[in-house]
């Protein structure tokens, strides 16, 4: 409709925004599906139609049916493919919708969360760096939990959202530094993941997060080993990421150890089994004046 039916469009759109206050979900969600795909289109930009359709999604985030707010949050990421040259002008509700939708209470399956994060992720190349800034250290302490998520789509959106973030750490940096040290353990276990398209998205965050690591042998390891098409030779990876670590960051060691001692439990085999790897290599590289950070009682047990 949008390609062969554009003059029809502002009627269509007039006849639908009531529909989303109705009291039957069925109509709610087939209204807010087909505005928030029009949103995908320039066409509502061409119509002067952008506006109230973006403030009818923004209207459905509060909504009782999960779906709707869902379908709410696809629309307003869709304005980042429709109208990516509007999306500064609203970067800040746009970025509140999205920070809401993730902390949506009532989504026990976190579909809205992971609606939120793929939307987040389309818009932030066209956002404003400061209202990035201002919400940065929210959005990643949010996001964290889902990179163990059991549903592999929260993995995957989370890091790869985390990868996007680290473009803004700029002004916060040391902020920011701390949760990429919060998020490394993790990132670096999940290249054994078993879903390759997590495997990727720990790739492009690593990669993203090498630059504001200040480690120039970290950030060049991070760069030429971890290339989407190229394969990974583990262990020999893993072998030198802790002869960085333990030369830049020795104080790191016992933290490091002890993020690694949660995933002797995964649920994940080749995690489970990459994790004490990880703490063989790190104690390995440590120089003596650091070793006293490991309780060997804690590791032997």
């Amino acid at each position: 409709m949008a390609r062969h039916a554009g003059p029809r469009l502002p009627l269509i759109v007039k006849s639908l925004i009531p529909t989303l206050s109705s009291a039957f979900d069925s109509q709610r969600v087939t209204a807010t599906a087909f505005l928030a795909e029009l949103l995908s289109s320039n066409v509502v930009n061409d119509l002067i139609l952008l506006e109230s359709v973006m403030d009818s999604m923004t209207g459905r985030q509060k909504d009782p049916c999960l779906l709707v707010r869902v379908l709410a949050l696809r629309g307003l990421g869709n304005v980042a493919v429709g109208a990516p040259e509007k999306v500064r002008k609203h970067g800040a509700k746009l970025l509140a919708s999205m920070v809401n939708g993730m902390d949506d209470r009532d989504d026990p399956n976190n579909l809205v969360a992971l609606e939120a994060m793929t939307s987040l992720s389309k818009l932030l190349e066209h956002l404003e760096e400061r209202d990035v800034q201002a919400m940065l250290l929210h959005i990643a302490i949010r996001i964290r939990p889902f990179f163990d998520s059991e549903q592999p789509d929260l993995r995957r959106s989370s890091i790869v959202l985390f990868g996007n973030l680290t473009k803004f750490s700029e002004g916060d940096c040391e902020a920011f530094f701390e949760q990429i040290l919060n998020g490394l353990v993790t990132l670096l276990l999940h290249l054994q993941d078993p879903k390759p398209e997590v495997v990727k998205a720990c790739k492009f965050a690593l990669r993203m997060c090498g630059p504001n690591m200040g480690c120039e042998g970290l950030c060049d390891m991070f760069l030429n080993h971890l290339r989407e098409d190229r394969s990974l030779h583990y262990g020999e990876f893993m072998n030198n990421v802790c002869k960085h670590l333990m030369q830049s960051y020795p104080e790191m060691l016992n933290r490091l150890v002890l993020t690694n001692l949660f995933y002797f439990k995964s649920t994940w085999v080749d995690i489970r089994a990459a994790a004490p790897m990880f703490i063989g290599f790190l104690v390995l590289h440590v120089g003596e004046d650091h070793c006293h950070q490991v309780d060997l009682e804690q590791l032997i047990s």
